[in-house]
């Protein structure tokens, strides 16, 4: 597909979206599939996926996957290659949100988080590498997220996950770039989402709070994240690794 006068590359390539059922997940693997990509979403919300995947056509397809599961990750893999070949395009969405602080953060809420969103984005980089590397590259895109930038009160463990995200992703992007694997993370604001309106949050209440900070004054669309992923999955980004790009509305600009 041709992206503003350059052909993207994507066609035909297969990728791997993990947390596809809805939200930026979602958006970003119809965004994938809309420059010729063959999506393979993956979520543990079955029936939700399914008809994502069912919706974007002959070029989806829906895979169960937890992805703290090193198993399940080898069966995804397994299942996305032998119906749409090697896979070049690995996004890394899937992730959890609980609040707490140091004091009231519960063990478990903490290891949770990290088996998501750390552990989950790890053992998908291990789980695709022999299938990049055989391909002669492919590219990671990490979604972390502008908490990996700063430090936030009352979310302790999700803060923390997505600082180790945005460094599992230079480590990575350095490790593997002889291969011609590029790895590279997404800093989101806040977006309309499960994962933060599911909170009972209104917009109002966010910019509201968010007022002597937020450039842009509204929460974001799913969608407003998809070109970015675009960006780094694609020929696009052809010499951008271990590269971080804020998508915040501006909350991050001092």
């Amino acid at each position: 597909m041709v992206t503003g006068g350059r052909d993207t590359g994507l066609a035909g390539r297969c990728a791997i979206v993990t947390g596809a059922a809805r939200g930026q997940g979602e958006a970003h693997a119809r965004a994938l599939a809309a420059e010729g990509a063959r999506v393979v979403l993956t979520d543990l919300l079955d029936d939700l996926g399914a008809k994502v995947a069912e919706d974007i056509g002959e070029n989806a397809r829906y895979v169960h996957l937890d992805v703290s599961s090193e198993s399940g990750w080898a069966d995804a893999v397994q299942a996305a290659t032998s119906v749409f070949g090697p896979v070049r395009v690995l996004v890394n969405n899937a992730g959890v949100l609980i609040r707490g602080s140091l004091e009231t953060a519960r063990l478990q809420d903490w290891d949770l988080t990290f088996n998501v969103n750390v552990r989950g984005a790890f053992l998908g980089m291990r789980a695709v590498l022999d299938s990049m590397r055989a391909a002669g590259g492919g590219s990671v895109v990490n979604i972390s997220s502008n908490a990996g930038m700063l430090g936030t009160k009352g979310a302790l463990a999700y803060v923390t996950s997505k600082w180790a995200m945005r460094g599992m992703t230079k480590a990575a992007a350095a490790e593997l770039g002889p291969y011609g694997i590029r790895v590279n993370s997404i800093h989101p604001g806040a977006v309309a989402t499960p994962l933060l309106m599911g909170e009972g949050l209104t917009e109002e209440a966010f910019v509201e709070r968010g007022k002597d900070r937020l450039a842009i004054p509204r929460i974001a669309d799913p969608d407003e994240i998809s070109p970015a992923v675009v960006y780094f999955a694609s020929d696009l980004s052809g010499y951008a690794t271990g590269s971080e790009l804020l998508v915040d509305g501006g909350w991050t600009i001092g």
